[in-house]
């Protein structure tokens, strides 16, 4: 029997949206900052070289989480069990900042997403983990700033858990507010948790779609990898 599709469009609202899905213990889910693959801002291209080299390549990436000018993660950043970027509890302006914001991480054959000060207070020791912000859902509820009538609409694009523990990555494939972005994951996918990524530099590489936004310029890009078929 073939595979399910792990990509497919959705639409909800307004709005249309991709959304993938992998299962965290059998899909190996990593995360790769741009200084890992040795430059300024990281691309899939760049990703896929990284990989063949060990003899790996890549099923699915989307971008990862927000980053400073020199693409250095504005949060947490573990790659490979070591972390890279440290935890941010700040306060500052712009998206990442609206509190509450979260960390999705994945460790031994599990994920999840957290708020960020319940992800601090559990202490974990996640393979691989990103911290970005907002939320979108928290504990089943919407983020308490989005506006059903809010006027700003972006490209977005976040992550959720399944009720069934499957990992689910949405981007939206027309400009959609964020409050309409969270009702994707709480009410059409059931994700307790969701935490957005990043919107208007959203980008998606999946072969199996025929999708690969070559443009795209990354802080940090989460993977799923593969070995190769010797």
């Amino acid at each position: 029997m073939a595979e399910p599709p792990k990509c497919a469009g959705i639409e909800h609202l307004s709005g249309r949206y991709t959304v993938c899905t992998f299962d965290p213990a059998k899909d190996t889910i990593r995360l790769y900052g741009a200084k890992t693959l040795g430059s300024v801002g990281a691309s899939y291209d760049q990703l896929n070289t990284h990989l063949l080299r060990n003899g790996q390549h890549m099923s699915f990436a989307m971008n990862g989480g927000m980053y400073h000018h020199d693409y250095g993660p504005v949060g947490l950043l573990v790659e490979h069990g070591r972390e890279t970027g440290a935890l941010n509890h700040d306060d500052a302006f712009g998206n990442f900042f609206m509190k509450p914001n979260g960390v999705f991480w994945i460790g031994d054959g599990g994920a999840g997403v957290m708020e960020t000060e319940a992800f601090a207070k559990a202490g974990l020791s996640p393979v691989a983990a990103t911290q970005s912000g907002p939320m979108l859902v928290i504990d089943g509820k919407i983020h308490p700033r989005f506006l059903p009538d809010a006027t700003s609409l972006q490209i977005r694009n976040g992550v959720g858990i399944l009720p069934d523990g499957r990992v689910a990555f949405a981007i939206s494939d027309v400009p959609v507010r964020f409050h309409d972005f969270a009702t994707l994951f709480r009410d059409r996918l059931r994700c307790k948790n969701a935490l957005f990524l990043d919107g208007s530099i959203s980008s998606l590489y999946s072969p199996e779609i025929r999708r690969h936004d070559r443009d795209a310029v990354m802080g940090t890009i989460i993977a799923v990898v593969k070995k190769l078929p010797w």
